[in-house]
């Protein structure tokens, strides 16, 4: 069996009474310093920003430590039952949609 290094990516996604939104964070340097965040909304389509390893780790921490899923928000008249999902994919797979 040969296993083989591949980059790697790290995909949020959420949905809500207006649609999907997508959140996807690849390393953009040797170090795995820097990150390219990639958001997504259905309303707004793609928009992509340069963050550090620091703001991905602080972004992804409080998204995961969620009891519960935002998209669950009874606030609105028909709320979303859908979980939010994370997920580790290759970064090829990760390209924009």
């Amino acid at each position: 069996m040969e296993l083989t290094h591949e980059e790697v990516g790290a995909e949020y996604v959420s949905t809500n009474v207006w649609g999907a939104k997508r959140t996807q964070f690849i390393a953009i340097d040797d170090n795995g310093e820097m990150f390219r965040e990639r958001h997504y909304d259905e309303r707004l389509g793609w928009h992509e920003s340069t963050v550090s390893r620091r703001a991905v780790r602080e972004d992804l921490i409080t998204r995961l430590i969620r009891s519960s899923s935002l998209t669950t928000d009874r606030s609105h008249e028909v709320p979303v039952n859908n979980p939010d999902t994370f997920s580790v994919k290759p970064a090829r797979k990760l390209q924009i949609h």
